[in-house]
């Protein structure tokens, strides 16, 4: 539009009561990610028929949870994991980038809150004085983190990670950085358009992925007891 500039795009992955992975939307925001974008994005999404999400899965956004629960109040966000990780490096010396893993990571495979907290305190005695800034990291992110502790290993590896919307994105970058710029915002965001509808084309990954979700689906449906019954038509 005859200026220079960056947009953000907001991508919405679900998985239904079924198992299918279903992209819901795409937003072109204006300027950086933001909560209040994203309150915007979940209301157009309810008003659409979204009725109830049971677990968001997301990178820590800060006020990413109360623009949530303003739309959805009971459902759970959890913070993924990898990323908790990967930021707590950005503060860390890489010669200490091993070690820090290594007592983070019991943390995360913790088998319940109770251990986690104890795994994390023992981070903190150990680190705490040369890292302050993980441990605060670790601390404003804790309510956020310890959801996925209620399940066991396998159901685990479904719901603590942004993975699968991180694959997504990987894919869109590839077709932006291909093209380089566009014209306008309607010619960007065909772009990401038609790198989404390219993601399977033979449907075996979606196959895949329907299998793993047995075993989750079992462990959800008696954790959230009533919710996810499908809506009859």
């Amino acid at each position: 539009d005859g200026q220079v500039a960056n947009r953000p795009v907001y991508v919405v992955m679900a998985v239904t009561v079924e198992g299918h992975r279903d992209i819901l939307g795409i937003w072109a925001g204006d300027g950086g990610e933001g909560a209040k974008y994203w309150l915007h994005v979940f209301t157009e999404l309810k008003n659409r028929g979204l009725q109830d999400v049971l677990m968001l899965v997301c990178d820590g956004l800060k006020g990413l949870p109360d623009a949530v629960e303003t739309v959805w109040p009971r459902t759970i966000v959890q913070t993924c994991g990898i990323h908790l990780l990967r930021n707590s490096f950005r503060y860390a010396g890489r010669q200490d980038w091993d070690e820090i893993a290594k007592k983070l990571k019991p943390v995360c495979t913790a088998p319940n809150e109770a251990a986690a907290t104890a795994r994390f305190t023992e981070f903190q005695e150990e680190w705490g004085a040369k890292y302050p800034a993980i441990v605060r990291l670790w601390e404003d992110a804790w309510a956020e983190f310890v959801p996925f502790l209620a399940f066991d290993v396998e159901i685990r590896k479904v719901i603590c990670s942004t993975n699968a919307i991180e694959s997504v994105n990987a894919r869109i970058r590839k077709a932006v950085r291909a093209r380089g710029h566009f014209p306008n915002e309607q010619a960007a965001m065909k772009c990401v358009y038609m790198a989404l509808m390219s993601l399977d084309p033979t449907g075996k990954v979606r196959k895949r992925w329907t299998m793993r979700w047995k075993a989750p689906l079992n462990a959800f449906q008696i954790h959230f007891e009533g919710r996810l019954t499908p809506a009859t038509h």
